[in-house]
């Protein structure tokens, strides 16, 4: 109990990648994550993303561009995110700058995903108003229709955002409620400074 957990001499990109795999192989969705950004009147909005992918550059994940998170992002490009895994008891939150993926990394993610999803993309006015479900279901058919016998093209306003960390914060839960808590905090040079926090 009294043995720190998280070292402060650790690369926090490959201590999340430890974590994460850890989590991979217990949890149903460890790439499921709280996306929180700021809307025009600077309150808090948040959501569950999946994170699609990770490492030096940042954090993706996809969406509409239309939608309220990308309008919010649009106005305010910064965020945080937060994973929890409750099979190993961790957590991690990210703080950072959002910018948007290339048009190429998009094509290719949008091109990986199943054919229902690429189609749900075209039908999903997200965040608008829905009239009743079955216009929703009208909007799939007619995309199902209009792109029978051939590929479905990733829609101009479906892309991806990347997050590219200014803090990482790490948390593991110790008895006693003892935690252990590590920030990671990028210098101006880039380079990271640490600090232990109180649990």
């Amino acid at each position: 109990m009294d043995q720190a957990v998280i070292g402060p001499a650790e690369d926090p990109l490959v201590l999340f990648d430890t974590w994460y795999r850890d989590a991979a192989g217990q949890e149903r969705l460890p790439d499921a994550m709280t996306l929180a950004t700021v809307t025009e009147a600077v309150r808090p909005s948040a959501r569950m993303v999946l994170l699609k992918s990770y490492g030096a550059d940042g954090f993706v994940f996809y969406t509409n561009t239309l939608s309220r998170k990308g309008r919010e992002i649009e106005s305010h490009p910064y965020a945080a995110l937060c994973l929890y895994w409750k099979s190993t008891n961790r957590q991690i939150r990210v703080e950072g700058r959002l910018t948007p993926v290339t048009a190429a990394e998009a094509d290719a993610y949008f091109a990986s995903r199943a054919r229902e999803s690429q189609l749900a993309a075209w039908a999903s006015l997200q965040s608008e108003t829905l009239p009743q479900r079955a216009t929703l279901v009208e909007r799939y058919r007619s995309a199902e229709g209009r792109y029978s016998g051939g590929p479905v093209p990733r829609p101009p306003h479906w892309s991806g955002y990347r997050l590219t960390p200014d803090s990482i914060e790490f948390w593991q839960d110790v008895p006693n409620r003892l935690h252990d808590r590590m920030l990671f905090e990028r210098g101006g040079a880039g380079a990271w400074q640490t600090r232990r926090l109180y649990p």
